[in-house]
């Protein structure tokens, strides 16, 4: 029996290991679903005033509502589309109506429209305020020279657009200028599901090797 002792012991530890694991991503999935739940619920609702002081933690994905002009001096994000290739996201100063000077994404055009004229003038913009967590080390800097941007970073935009670091990912805009990219939870990952099935999966074929090893020692000691 003492042969059997320390495989069985590490088979039962290393089991249910795996086992917690998977139910931990279980657990997380479930919270996961909510919070996007939560984040959809809230981009649906209707739109509002700007608020007076936007904060990002409190005012992310905020549905808003906003009159004025579009200004020159736009900005062009490189980005990639799903099926669609690569685009640039228009990133225009807008002036609102109180005076203010705020950023609006107006959408994405295909690369050849890159520096295609977008004429300024009055509009009203619907949509949602988002601070876009894209920066990360492996980013590239902005290329003034050729006009390019490869990630949505709002305070130096708002630096380089002389406003403020408001962003507004519009949905709907009265002023053509580019196809309008919503706010959406598609890019937030949801892997828990597939993590859970990867640690149930461990844990069955770990149980199995357990199982065949003491299946060996017993023919062993036959």
């Amino acid at each position: 029996m003492t042969r059997f002792l320390a495989p069985l012991l590490f088979g039962v530890l290393g089991t249910a290991l795996l086992v917690a694991l998977g139910l931990w991503q279980l657990a997380r999935l479930e919270w996961k679903e909510t919070m996007l739940a939560e984040i959809e619920a809230r981009i649906a609702d209707p739109a509002g005033p700007l608020p007076e002081q936007a904060d990002p933690a409190r005012d992310r994905f905020l549905p808003v509502r906003i009159e004025g002009r579009f200004e020159t001096g736009e900005l062009h994000v490189l980005v990639s589309q799903k099926g669609a290739g690569a685009g640039y996201r228009i990133i225009a100063p807008f002036e609102t109506a109180a005076g203010r000077r705020v950023m609006v994404d107006r959408g994405i055009v295909p690369v050849p429209e890159k520096d295609a004229p977008r004429a300024p003038g009055a509009a009203t913009v619907t949509g949602n305020l988002h601070w876009p967590d894209e920066v990360d080390r492996w980013t590239p800097e902005p290329d003034p020279d050729a006009g390019i941007w490869f990630a949505r970073d709002v305070p130096r935009m708002a630096e380089a657009l002389g406003a403020e670091p408001v962003l507004v990912i519009a949905r709907d805009v009265s002023l053509p200028g580019a196809a309008p990219l919503p706010v959406s939870t598609d890019g937030i990952p949801n892997d828990h599901l597939e993590y859970a099935v990867t640690w149930f999966g461990l844990a069955a074929v770990w149980l199995g090797m357990t199982l065949w090893l003491l299946w060996r020692i017993r023919r062993r000691t036959l």
